[in-house]
Protein backbone atom coordinates (compact mmCIF):
# COMPACT_ATOMS: atom_id res chain seq x y z
CA UNK A 1 0.00 0.00 0.00
CA UNK A 2 3.09 2.35 0.87
CA UNK A 3 4.25 1.57 -2.53
CA UNK A 4 1.59 2.47 -4.22
CA UNK A 5 0.97 5.69 -2.40
CA UNK A 6 4.91 6.27 -2.91
CA UNK A 7 4.46 6.41 -6.66
CA UNK A 8 1.38 8.42 -6.55
CA UNK A 9 3.28 11.08 -5.17
CA UNK A 10 4.43 14.65 -7.15
CA UNK A 11 8.22 14.56 -7.87
CA UNK A 12 10.82 16.65 -9.72
CA UNK A 13 12.98 15.84 -11.75
CA UNK A 14 16.54 17.33 -12.61
CA UNK A 15 19.45 16.86 -15.01
CA UNK A 16 22.84 17.97 -15.55
CA UNK A 17 23.85 17.17 -18.78
CA UNK A 18 27.27 16.26 -21.06
CA UNK A 19 28.58 15.18 -24.09
CA UNK A 20 28.48 11.70 -23.26
CA UNK A 21 26.68 10.95 -19.65
CA UNK A 22 23.24 12.93 -18.11
CA UNK A 23 23.31 13.16 -14.48
CA UNK A 24 19.82 12.46 -13.09
CA UNK A 25 18.48 13.66 -9.66
CA UNK A 26 14.64 13.48 -8.19
CA UNK A 27 13.10 15.67 -5.53
CA UNK A 28 10.24 15.32 -3.73
CA UNK A 29 7.71 18.57 -3.20
CA UNK A 30 9.67 19.62 -0.04
CA UNK A 31 12.63 19.29 -1.84
CA UNK A 32 14.23 15.93 -0.33
CA UNK A 33 16.53 14.06 -2.66
CA UNK A 34 15.17 10.86 -3.30
CA UNK A 35 18.31 9.74 -5.53
CA UNK A 36 20.62 10.82 -8.07
CA UNK A 37 21.52 8.38 -11.17
CA UNK A 38 23.74 8.64 -14.62
CA UNK A 39 22.47 7.54 -18.26
CA UNK A 40 24.20 7.46 -21.38
CA UNK A 41 23.32 10.60 -23.68
CA UNK A 42 21.45 7.76 -26.20
CA UNK A 43 18.01 6.84 -26.88
CA UNK A 44 18.25 3.82 -24.57
CA UNK A 45 19.99 6.50 -22.26
CA UNK A 46 17.07 8.77 -22.41
CA UNK A 47 14.49 6.12 -22.11
CA UNK A 48 16.22 4.74 -18.83
CA UNK A 49 16.36 8.20 -17.25
CA UNK A 50 12.69 8.73 -18.15
CA UNK A 51 11.75 5.04 -16.38
CA UNK A 52 14.04 5.78 -13.65
CA UNK A 53 12.24 9.45 -12.86
CA UNK A 54 8.91 8.10 -13.02
CA UNK A 55 9.76 5.15 -11.16
CA UNK A 56 10.31 7.52 -8.12
CA UNK A 57 6.47 9.00 -8.89
CA UNK A 58 3.78 10.86 -10.36
CA UNK A 59 6.89 13.24 -12.49
CA UNK A 60 5.56 16.75 -12.45
CA UNK A 61 8.06 18.16 -14.41
CA UNK A 62 11.90 18.08 -15.09
CA UNK A 63 14.64 21.05 -15.01
CA UNK A 64 17.11 20.53 -17.70
CA UNK A 65 20.56 22.39 -18.29
CA UNK A 66 21.64 23.12 -21.16
CA UNK A 67 18.95 22.50 -23.46
CA UNK A 68 20.04 24.59 -26.71
CA UNK A 69 23.63 22.22 -26.43
CA UNK A 70 24.17 18.92 -24.93
CA UNK A 71 20.62 18.60 -23.16
CA UNK A 72 18.94 18.86 -25.93
CA UNK A 73 18.16 15.56 -27.01
CA UNK A 74 16.76 14.60 -23.81
CA UNK A 75 14.25 17.78 -23.86
CA UNK A 76 12.97 16.22 -27.21
CA UNK A 77 12.30 13.19 -25.74
CA UNK A 78 11.30 14.20 -22.83
CA UNK A 79 8.98 16.82 -24.74
CA UNK A 80 7.95 14.04 -26.49
CA UNK A 81 6.79 11.65 -23.82
CA UNK A 82 4.65 14.23 -22.63
CA UNK A 83 6.98 15.39 -20.06
CA UNK A 84 7.03 18.99 -18.83
CA UNK A 85 10.60 20.35 -20.01
CA UNK A 86 11.86 23.86 -18.10
CA UNK A 87 15.37 25.27 -19.01
CA UNK A 88 17.65 25.42 -16.33
CA UNK A 89 20.51 28.01 -16.04
CA UNK A 90 23.88 27.27 -14.69
CA UNK A 91 23.63 27.41 -10.81
CA UNK A 92 24.79 30.34 -8.70
CA UNK A 93 28.70 30.47 -8.23
CA UNK A 94 28.18 31.36 -4.81
CA UNK A 95 25.91 28.94 -3.78
CA UNK A 96 28.02 26.56 -5.84
CA UNK A 97 31.53 27.52 -3.63
CA UNK A 98 29.02 26.80 -0.67
CA UNK A 99 28.20 23.37 -1.34
CA UNK A 100 31.24 22.10 -3.51
CA UNK A 101 30.77 20.91 -7.15
CA UNK A 102 29.72 17.60 -8.32
CA UNK A 103 27.45 16.53 -10.95
CA UNK A 104 25.12 14.80 -8.73
CA UNK A 105 25.14 18.37 -7.07
CA UNK A 106 24.34 20.01 -10.02
CA UNK A 107 21.60 17.64 -11.00
CA UNK A 108 19.56 18.28 -7.62
CA UNK A 109 20.20 22.12 -7.93
CA UNK A 110 17.88 21.79 -11.11
CA UNK A 111 15.65 19.93 -9.79
CA UNK A 112 15.38 22.27 -6.99
CA UNK A 113 15.20 25.41 -9.25
CA UNK A 114 12.04 23.59 -11.44
CA UNK A 115 10.71 22.68 -7.92
CA UNK A 116 10.49 26.27 -6.47
CA UNK A 117 9.77 28.14 -10.13
CA UNK A 118 13.03 29.66 -10.36
CA UNK A 119 13.44 27.82 -13.16
CA UNK A 120 10.17 28.11 -15.47
CA UNK A 121 11.41 29.06 -19.13
CA UNK A 122 10.19 26.80 -21.94
CA UNK A 123 12.65 25.27 -24.18
CA UNK A 124 12.98 25.40 -27.81
CA UNK A 125 11.73 22.19 -29.20
CA UNK A 126 14.13 21.94 -32.29
CA UNK A 127 12.31 20.85 -34.50
CA UNK A 128 10.96 22.92 -37.26
CA UNK A 129 11.71 25.75 -39.86
CA UNK A 130 13.50 27.68 -36.91
CA UNK A 131 15.97 24.69 -36.49
CA UNK A 132 17.10 24.61 -39.77
CA UNK A 133 17.67 28.40 -40.15
CA UNK A 134 19.63 28.02 -36.74
CA UNK A 135 22.45 25.27 -38.24
CA UNK A 136 22.56 26.82 -41.50
CA UNK A 137 23.35 30.42 -39.85
CA UNK A 138 25.99 28.37 -37.90
CA UNK A 139 27.71 27.22 -41.32
CA UNK A 140 27.67 30.26 -42.95
CA UNK A 141 29.11 32.02 -39.47
CA UNK A 142 32.11 29.32 -39.73
CA UNK A 143 32.43 30.31 -43.78
CA UNK A 144 32.74 34.26 -43.34
CA UNK A 145 34.80 34.09 -40.46
CA UNK A 146 37.31 31.45 -42.62
CA UNK A 147 36.82 34.33 -45.66
CA UNK A 148 38.02 36.76 -43.16
CA UNK A 149 40.55 35.16 -42.19
CA UNK A 150 41.70 34.14 -45.88
CA UNK A 151 41.55 38.06 -46.79
CA UNK A 152 43.69 38.71 -44.30
CA UNK A 153 46.23 35.91 -45.43
CA UNK A 154 46.44 37.70 -48.29
CA UNK A 155 47.32 40.66 -47.07
CA UNK A 156 49.83 39.83 -44.98
CA UNK A 157 51.35 38.15 -48.05
CA UNK A 158 51.41 40.76 -49.89
CA UNK A 159 52.95 43.22 -46.84
CA UNK A 160 55.66 40.61 -47.08
CA UNK A 161 56.27 40.04 -50.68
CA UNK A 162 59.04 40.44 -53.19
CA UNK A 163 58.24 44.60 -54.42
CA UNK A 164 56.72 43.07 -58.23
CA UNK A 165 54.04 41.26 -56.42
CA UNK A 166 53.59 44.27 -53.65
CA UNK A 167 53.07 46.63 -56.30
CA UNK A 168 51.00 44.31 -58.25
CA UNK A 169 48.72 43.82 -55.42
CA UNK A 170 49.14 46.32 -53.14
CA UNK A 171 46.73 48.97 -53.78
CA UNK A 172 43.96 46.63 -55.39
CA UNK A 173 40.43 46.19 -53.37
CA UNK A 174 40.29 42.59 -51.75
CA UNK A 175 37.52 41.47 -54.83
CA UNK A 176 39.98 42.51 -57.53
CA UNK A 177 42.69 41.50 -55.13
CA UNK A 178 41.62 37.85 -55.00
CA UNK A 179 40.81 37.36 -58.78
CA UNK A 180 44.03 38.15 -59.15
CA UNK A 181 45.90 36.10 -57.33
CA UNK A 182 43.94 33.42 -58.00
CA UNK A 183 45.17 33.43 -61.68
CA UNK A 184 48.73 33.35 -60.49
CA UNK A 185 50.42 30.27 -62.11
CA UNK A 186 53.65 29.93 -59.68
CA UNK A 187 57.11 28.32 -61.40
CA UNK A 188 59.86 26.44 -59.36
CA UNK A 189 58.90 26.84 -55.46
CA UNK A 190 62.55 27.18 -54.28
CA UNK A 191 62.78 30.98 -55.46
CA UNK A 192 60.73 32.82 -52.90
CA UNK A 193 58.60 35.29 -55.08
CA UNK A 194 56.97 31.92 -56.60
CA UNK A 195 56.38 30.55 -53.56
CA UNK A 196 54.67 33.61 -52.46
CA UNK A 197 52.80 33.59 -55.75
CA UNK A 198 51.55 29.88 -54.70
CA UNK A 199 50.62 30.40 -51.29
CA UNK A 200 48.92 33.75 -52.68
CA UNK A 201 46.99 31.65 -55.44
CA UNK A 202 45.82 29.05 -52.83
CA UNK A 203 44.19 31.24 -50.42
CA UNK A 204 42.83 33.23 -53.02
CA UNK A 205 40.81 30.45 -54.27
CA UNK A 206 39.97 29.77 -50.65
CA UNK A 207 38.69 32.67 -50.45
CA UNK A 208 36.58 32.05 -53.94
CA UNK A 209 35.04 28.52 -52.52
CA UNK A 210 34.21 30.27 -49.32
CA UNK A 211 32.33 33.01 -51.35
CA UNK A 212 30.32 30.34 -53.33
CA UNK A 213 29.47 28.71 -50.23
CA UNK A 214 28.22 31.42 -48.46
CA UNK A 215 26.14 32.66 -51.91
CA UNK A 216 24.69 29.03 -51.75
CA UNK A 217 23.88 28.97 -47.70
CA UNK A 218 22.41 32.86 -48.52
CA UNK A 219 19.72 31.38 -51.17
CA UNK A 220 18.97 28.36 -48.69
CA UNK A 221 18.10 30.47 -45.93
CA UNK A 222 16.38 33.37 -48.02
CA UNK A 223 13.89 30.25 -49.24
CA UNK A 224 13.68 28.82 -45.52
CA UNK A 225 12.55 32.41 -44.39
CA UNK A 226 10.14 33.17 -46.90
CA UNK A 227 8.86 29.89 -46.05
CA UNK A 228 8.85 30.54 -42.31
CA UNK A 229 8.79 34.23 -41.74
CA UNK A 230 5.35 35.86 -40.73
CA UNK A 231 4.66 38.55 -43.45
CA UNK A 232 4.04 40.97 -41.07
CA UNK A 233 7.62 40.70 -39.76
CA UNK A 234 9.33 40.49 -43.43
CA UNK A 235 7.82 44.21 -44.55
CA UNK A 236 9.11 46.08 -41.53
CA UNK A 237 11.76 48.70 -42.45
CA UNK A 238 14.93 47.47 -41.79
CA UNK A 239 14.58 43.38 -42.12
CA UNK A 240 16.05 41.47 -44.75
CA UNK A 241 16.95 37.80 -45.54
CA UNK A 242 19.81 37.82 -42.27
CA UNK A 243 17.76 39.74 -39.77
CA UNK A 244 14.66 37.47 -39.90
CA UNK A 245 16.72 34.48 -40.28
CA UNK A 246 18.61 35.74 -36.62
CA UNK A 247 15.16 36.45 -34.80
CA UNK A 248 13.58 33.23 -36.10
CA UNK A 249 16.49 30.92 -35.28
CA UNK A 250 15.92 32.98 -31.89
CA UNK A 251 12.51 32.68 -31.34
CA UNK A 252 12.48 29.31 -31.99
CA UNK A 253 9.93 26.79 -33.66
CA UNK A 254 7.80 27.56 -30.14
CA UNK A 255 7.46 31.35 -30.32
CA UNK A 256 4.61 31.12 -28.15
CA UNK A 257 7.10 29.75 -24.93
CA UNK A 258 7.43 33.70 -24.83
CA UNK A 259 4.52 34.52 -22.87
CA UNK A 260 4.80 38.30 -22.54
CA UNK A 261 6.75 41.07 -24.54
CA UNK A 262 8.68 41.65 -21.68
CA UNK A 263 10.46 37.97 -21.53
CA UNK A 264 11.33 38.53 -25.36
CA UNK A 265 13.12 41.81 -24.96
CA UNK A 266 15.17 40.06 -22.44
CA UNK A 267 15.95 37.49 -24.52
CA UNK A 268 17.50 39.53 -26.99
CA UNK A 269 19.36 41.73 -24.18
CA UNK A 270 16.89 45.05 -24.76
CA UNK A 271 15.20 44.73 -21.34
CA UNK A 272 16.56 48.01 -19.02
CA UNK A 273 18.04 46.69 -15.77
CA UNK A 274 17.29 48.79 -12.77
CA UNK A 275 20.89 49.99 -11.36
CA UNK A 276 19.61 52.03 -8.63
CA UNK A 277 20.61 53.13 -5.30
CA UNK A 278 19.81 55.68 -2.82
CA UNK A 279 18.67 58.30 -4.06
CA UNK A 280 19.73 57.60 -7.58
CA UNK A 281 17.34 56.47 -9.95
CA UNK A 282 18.13 54.58 -13.25
CA UNK A 283 18.81 51.74 -15.65
CA UNK A 284 21.71 50.33 -17.26
CA UNK A 285 22.54 48.06 -20.35
CA UNK A 286 21.27 44.59 -20.17
CA UNK A 287 24.71 42.87 -21.22
CA UNK A 288 22.55 39.54 -21.35
CA UNK A 289 19.99 37.69 -23.58
CA UNK A 290 20.93 36.81 -27.55
CA UNK A 291 23.56 38.87 -28.70
CA UNK A 292 23.05 37.65 -32.53
CA UNK A 293 19.52 38.87 -31.73
CA UNK A 294 20.43 42.24 -30.08
CA UNK A 295 22.36 42.83 -33.13
CA UNK A 296 20.06 42.35 -35.27
CA UNK A 297 17.31 44.98 -33.82
CA UNK A 298 21.11 47.11 -34.00
CA UNK A 299 20.63 46.99 -37.71
CA UNK A 300 16.85 47.30 -37.85
CA UNK A 301 17.72 50.10 -35.36
CA UNK A 302 20.33 51.92 -37.76
CA UNK A 303 18.43 51.43 -40.93
CA UNK A 304 15.52 53.30 -40.09
CA UNK A 305 17.85 56.28 -38.54
CA UNK A 306 19.04 56.52 -41.64
CA UNK A 307 16.07 56.44 -44.00
CA UNK A 308 12.94 56.43 -41.67
CA UNK A 309 11.71 60.05 -41.03
CA UNK A 310 9.59 59.13 -37.85
CA UNK A 311 12.66 57.28 -36.29
CA UNK A 312 14.72 60.72 -37.72
CA UNK A 313 12.32 62.81 -35.68
CA UNK A 314 12.26 60.92 -33.03
CA UNK A 315 16.22 61.01 -32.27
CA UNK A 316 16.21 64.48 -32.86
CA UNK A 317 13.74 64.84 -30.03
CA UNK A 318 15.15 62.91 -27.99
CA UNK A 319 18.90 64.74 -28.59
CA UNK A 320 17.76 68.01 -27.53
CA UNK A 321 16.71 66.39 -23.95
CA UNK A 322 20.29 65.50 -23.84
CA UNK A 323 20.16 61.91 -24.64
CA UNK A 324 23.51 60.51 -26.22
CA UNK A 325 23.12 58.23 -29.32
CA UNK A 326 23.92 55.38 -27.50
CA UNK A 327 21.00 55.96 -25.06
CA UNK A 328 18.86 56.73 -28.23
CA UNK A 329 19.44 53.65 -29.87
CA UNK A 330 19.52 51.91 -26.48
CA UNK A 331 15.27 52.89 -26.25
CA UNK A 332 15.03 51.87 -29.87
CA UNK A 333 15.94 48.67 -29.72
CA UNK A 334 13.23 48.23 -27.12
CA UNK A 335 10.72 49.53 -29.27
CA UNK A 336 11.48 47.54 -31.87
CA UNK A 337 11.58 44.52 -29.53
CA UNK A 338 7.98 45.50 -29.37
CA UNK A 339 7.07 45.63 -33.11
CA UNK A 340 9.16 42.00 -33.77
CA UNK A 341 7.48 40.53 -30.66
CA UNK A 342 3.92 41.42 -32.21
CA UNK A 343 4.71 40.34 -35.62
CA UNK A 344 6.42 37.00 -34.85
CA UNK A 345 5.13 35.91 -31.40
CA UNK A 346 1.98 37.16 -30.49
CA UNK A 347 0.78 36.65 -34.17
CA UNK A 348 1.73 32.85 -33.85
CA UNK A 349 -1.18 32.21 -30.94
CA UNK A 350 -4.19 31.31 -32.16
CA UNK A 351 -6.93 33.78 -31.67
CA UNK A 352 -8.73 33.12 -28.40
CA UNK A 353 -12.38 31.41 -29.31
CA UNK A 354 -15.06 33.64 -29.41
CA UNK A 355 -18.61 32.25 -27.58
CA UNK A 356 -21.32 34.73 -28.28
CA UNK A 357 -24.60 34.52 -25.57
CA UNK A 358 -27.46 32.82 -26.12
CA UNK A 359 -30.50 34.30 -24.62
CA UNK A 360 -32.82 31.94 -22.73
Amino acid sequence: MSNVTDLAAPVTGGVDTHAEINVAAVVDQVGRVLGTEAFPTTTAGHRAALAWLRGHGRLVKVGVEGTGSYGAGLARHLTGEGVEVVEVIRPNRQARRRRGKSDAADAVAAALAALGGEAAGRPKTHDGAAESIRMLRVARRGAVKARTQAANQLRDLIVTACEPLHEQLAGLPTDQRVRTAAQFQPGALSDPGEAAKAAMATVARRHQALTAEIAQLDTALAELVEHAAPRQLLVKQGVAVQVASTLLATVGDNPARLATEASFAALCGTSPVDASSGKQRRHRLNRGGDRQANSALWRIVTVRMAHDPRTQAYVARRTKEGKTTKEIIRCLKRYVAREVYKALVASSRPAPSRHRRVAA
